[in-house]
C-alpha cells in the first residue's frame, strides 16, 4: 500500500478527483495527507470530511523559499510518502526540495507542454491562436514545467472561446487525466529511461 501526499493551495479540485478515484477504483494506495501553504485553502475541508489528515505550512511565515521548503519537506516526510502530488500548489520549489522527491513527485500543468509553461496558459493559448489546448502530467524537476511527461489530454479551442470557457474545458479533462497518471505510478507502471517516461502495459 503506497502513501500519497497531496499539496494544494486552493480548492483542490484535482486533489478531490484523485481522492475519489483512489476510493472508487480500489488503488493499492491511500492518500496519507493533504498539505496546504494557505490555512484558508478550501480543499482542506474536503480532505477532513473524507478522514484524510491535513496540515498547513504557511509560506508567509518563512523568510525565504529555502526555509519554507525545508519546513514543508519535514511535514511531508512525517507521512512517509511514496508519491507527492502537486494539485494546484502555487509555489516554485527549490532544487534541493525537488531533488529530495526526484522520481516520486508529479504535477499537472494546464497546457500541452512544452507549450506555454508558467502562468496564464489559457490566455497564451488564445493569443497564439492554437487549434487545441489541454493539460500535461509530468514528473517534477528543478526546471519549471519541464519534467518528463507522463500523459496529456487535449481539447479543441473553439470559436468564441474565452479564458474561462477554455479553462473549464481543460479542467474537466484534468480531473480524468490526473487520477489516471497517479494510478499508473501507484501500480508501478511508470519508469523514466533517458529522460522519457515509459508506461508498462498490463499482461
Amino acid at each position: 500500500m503506497k502513501n500519497i501526499v497531496i499539496l494544494i493551495s486552493g480548492r483542490g479540485s484535482n486533489m478531490e478527483a484523485v481522492v475519489r478515484a483512489a476510493q472508487r477504483e480500489g488503488w493499492p494506495a491511500r492518500v496519507a495527507a493533504v498539505i496546504s501553504n494557505k490555512p484558508d485553502a478550501k480543499g482542506l475541508a474536503f480532505a477532513e470530511a473524507h478522514g484524510i489528515p491535513t496540515a498547513v505550512v504557511v509560506s508567509k511565515e518563512y523568510p525565504d523559499r529555502a526555509s519554507f521548503d525545508a519546513a514543508l519537506q519535514r511535514e511531508i516526510d512525517r507521512f512517509a510518502p511514496d508519491l507527492v502530488v502537486l494539485a494546484g500548489f502555487m509555489r516554485i520549489l527549490t532544487a534541493p526540495f525537488v531533488a529530495h522527491y526526484a522520481g516520486r513527485m508529479l504535477n499537472i500543468h494546464p497546457s500541452l507542454l512544452p507549450a506555454f509553461p508558467g502562468l496564464d496558459t489559457h490566455k497564451k493559448a488564445l493569443e497564439a491562436g492554437v487549434p487545441e489546448h489541454g493539460a500535461t502530467v509530468h514528473f517534477v524537476t528543478a526546471e519549471l514545467d519541464h519534467g518528463p511527461m507522463v500523459a496529456q489530454a487535449r481539447v479543441p479551442v473553439l470559436p468564441g472561446d474565452t479564458e474561462d470557457t477554455l479553462a473549464a474545458r481543460v479542467l474537466a479533462e484534468e480531473h480524468k487525466l490526473y487520477p489516471y497518471a497517479v494510478r499508473l505510478f501507484v501500480e508501478d507502471r511508470l519508469s523514466i529511461e533517458q529522460g522519457d517516461v515509459r508506461i508498462a502495459q498490463f499482461a
